[in-house]
């Protein structure tokens, strides 16, 4: 996808995180890169989707784990209701399993809240551009991981292996 925004004008961004330390932080980190605007912050799903709707920026930084819902689940209702924007999950989850649901579901780039601050505004840039970004770290480690068999256990249900991946991403039995 071209980036369609006039040559010069800024990377509008919204942060999506639960936690108030790391969205400030994150907009201290991006503001101060020269083109990126940050234009909104989101602390749960619902409320990500609602500013997503409401600014459509160029790139959205979604973590994965917040309150409302599973981010991964709400990552395709993201891309259909702003199809311009995209999306850089940034998340302490290091599973490659991680990062290739998030890349299926429409995400256009995966880093992990351990990598340098460098990385993320090279995802960033690189989501702007139409193009994709994987954390390095995970790279390997996908790779590999498709070459062996891929799937949950056949013993599991579909269901079960949704509970599964919520448990993981830190939801609560209800």
């Amino acid at each position: 996808m071209e980036d369609e925004a006039a040559p010069g004008s800024p990377i509008t961004i919204v942060i999506a995180d639960d936690h108030r330390v790391v969205r400030a932080a994150l907009r201290l980190l991006l503001e101060a890169e020269e083109g990126f605007e940050v234009l909104a912050e989101a602390g749960d799903v619902p409320a990500t989707e609602r500013t997503l709707n409401a600014h459509r920026p160029r790139v959205l930084i979604l973590d994965l784990t917040m309150p409302g819902e599973s981010s991964l689940a709400a990552i395709p209702r993201m891309r259909e209701t702003s199809p311009d924007t995209q999306i850089v999950v940034l998340t302490m989850h290091n599973d490659p399993a991680f990062a290739q649901q998030a890349l299926r579901a429409g995400a256009a780039g995966y880093v992990l809240k351990e990598s340098a601050d460098t990385e993320l505004v090279r995802a960033v840039r690189l989501a702007a551009e139409g193009r994709a970004y994987l954390a390095p770290q995970l790279g390997a480690r996908l790779a590999a991981g498709s070459r062996a068999a891929a799937g949950p256990p056949d013993h599991l249900s579909a269901r079960e292996v949704e509970i599964l991946r919520l448990i993981a991403l830190g939801h609560s039995n209800s």
